[in-house]
This record gives C-alpha cells, sequence and structure tokens, in this order.
C-alpha cells in the first residue's frame, strides 16, 4: 500500500458558529484574508428600552385640543399635599403606603402627572380626604387611618 503523506483530505469541516464567527480573532482573520466584514453596531440590545419615536408619540406630537392627555388639577395637588402633611407622611412614606414610587406623588402634588383614578384612590384611602369628584378636600366617608 502507497500512501501520499503530503495531501490531506477533509471529509467534514464544520463551520464556525455564530459566536465564533462574531469573535475578534475570526473577525482580524477574514480582514487578513481580503474577505468582506459587515459590522453593525446596535443601540440597547438585549435591553427593552425604546430610543426610537413610537407611532403613539407621533399622534400626540400631531394632537390637537381635544386630543391630550388631562393632568392632575393644582387644587387636587394643593389638597393632596395638605392632607398628607396633616397626617405628618413625606412624599416618601405615603409612597410605600400605596406601593408606588415617590416620584408618582411628586408629580400629582405638582399637577403634572396623567390621572390615574386608581392611584387617586389609594391616596384617598390613606389620606382619608376626597380627590376626586365635586366635593374634593371633603373628608371621606368610610374608615380613616
Amino acid at each position: 500500500m502507497a500512501e501520499d503523506w503530503d495531501t490531506v483530505t477533509y471529509l467534514r469541516r464544520k463551520a464556525p458558529s455564530s459566536k465564533q464567527a462574531r469573535s475578534s480573532k475570526a473577525v482580524n482573520s477574514a480582514l487578513r484574508q481580503g474577505q468582506q466584514v459587515d459590522t453593525n453596531k446596535k443601540f440597547s440590545a438585549g435591553t427593552n428600552k425604546q430610543k426610537s419615536a413610537s407611532k403613539n408619540t407621533a399622534k400626540l406630537d400631531r394632537e390637537t385640543e381635544e386630543l391630550h392627555h388631562e393632568h392632575v388639577s393644582l387644587d387636587v395637588g394643593k389638597v393632596m399635599q395638605r392632607g398628607r402633611q396633616d397626617k405628618n407622611l413625606t412624599q416618601k412614606e405615603l409612597a410605600t403606603k400605596i406601593n408606588e414610587k415617590q416620584q408618582v406623588i411628586n408629580e400629582y402634588e405638582s399637577g403634572k402627572a396623567v390621572t390615574n383614578n386608581q392611584v387617586l384612590a389609594k391616596i384617598e384611602r390613606v389620606l382619608g380626604v376626597k380627590l376626586r369628584g365635586k366635593d374634593i378636600g371633603q373628608p371621606t366617608g368610610g374608615k380613616k387611618k
């Protein structure tokens, strides 16, 4: 049997995995060989952040007077602040009692928050003061805590 030691036959060559193909070693090797390398930078890859403007944002930008979010009025914010101070609570303490962030309370008191009846109901329960309806500032009829 005569064997030729100079020739090598590959039966099967495994293609590199996607992770191996993206490694810096593989990229540098491809550049040395003169192959074309396509690189893309992915921003916020693997996160839940949305940097681009969505369709809803574009709609809000084009909104007219009849299509806008209602913000909490300043009177509600003042009543909320007075009720919180009467109970000797800080914004952070009130926020922890209703399972919200301190920033939410701050936005409601400054009148910047978009009206959310569930949050207002929680605050009413803790402070014992009405924040919705026509008799804003009146004590609630339920149990006072």
